[in-house]
């Protein structure tokens, strides 16, 4: 729960704030742009808001922060209504999941809405709201980890949903050694007709991602789109395993057509196809540089 008494001296003066605890993991300020930005490494509020849409997304930023950062001088009564807006739509059958986890540096869950089952992309926090949410959206089938990352607290929704984990056996560790699906090696494996992991070996040594209908790719923490840079990024300072093994695995996804990128880490980006590769081949140039 976010101090009053540890306030951010550069909150501008209102109902909404954020304390000394944030961890600048980005997640307000890609959630509710028009309300956080980034002040000393840390997220404050720059304007309240003055509209009901706008305090919605403010709202849905303090229940998303990892590290419960933000906070009301007055109790929130309608907090309850934001906590029905989770999970998010994103488009189609996509869904912002919230409730970003510490555990995870803040990274963000997806969920795919299937009718043969649905998919949890990497591991939320286990908040009650969410789960009840997800329980009538159909349950989770499917819990796929990107990397080791971003597991998060895994093991719960998966005693909750008894859903099948999936983690590729280069990221298992003693907290994920009984994970029921362990992928192997470096060939795509085909999960279902329509969604295709494929390993991407360099953030970390067994990372994956997940190619949905050849159009959604969740991307974990190997490839996102930077709001500064205007372009798609991966994060050098922050690559674990290898940079070199990391360029390779971005020129292999060339290969692959999608529109959509879905980042644990950094901000999600749409486009047609043909942008879309070309701000890959952009992407790849520029990783020779950094």
């Amino acid at each position: 729960m976010a101090n009053l008494n540890l306030r951010h001296p550069q909150n501008t003066k209102g109902d909404f704030y954020v304390d000394t605890t944030c961890i600048d993991c980005d997640t307000c300020r890609w959630m509710a742009p028009d309300i956080f930005n980034r002040t000393d490494e840390q997220s404050t509020v720059y304007n309240q808001p003055n509209s009901e849409p706008k305090r919605l997304g403010a709202l849905q930023a303090l229940l998303a922060c990892p590290t419960s950062s933000i906070g009301t001088v007055e109790k929130p009564l309608d907090i309850k209504d934001a906590q029905l807006t989770f999970p998010i739509l994103v488009a189609e059958n996509i869904y912002h999941c919230g409730y970003h986890s510490e555990k995870s540096f803040g990274a963000a869950s997806y969920l795919i809405q299937m009718p043969e089952g649905n998919i949890l992309v990497d591991s939320p926090r286990f908040a009650p709201p969410l789960v009840k949410r997800l329980e009538q959206m159909g349950g989770v089938s499917y819990m796929y980890m990107t990397h080791r990352d971003d597991v998060a607290d895994h093991d719960k929704f998966a005693s909750h949903f008894n859903c099948q984990r999936i983690l590729h056996e280069d990221e298992i560790s003693h907290n994920t050694r009984d994970v029921e699906i362990k992928l192997t090696g470096l060939e795509p494996f085909q999960l279902t007709p329509e969604v295709l992991i494929i390993p991407v070996p360099g953030h970390t040594k067994g990372h994956t991602i997940l190619l949905y209908k050849n159009k959604f790719l969740f991307t974990g923490d190997h490839l996102a789109w930077s709001d500064s840079l205007k372009q798609l990024i991966a994060f050098r300072r922050a690559c674990w395993y290898s940079w070199s093994e990391l360029a390779k695995s971005m020129t292999k996804l060339t290969q692959y057509s999608f529109e959509w990128v879905l980042p644990g880490h950094g901000r999600r980006h749409h486009a047609d196809f043909n942008t879309m590769q070309q701000q890959l081949q952009e992407c790849i140039e520029w990783m020779k540089t950094v």
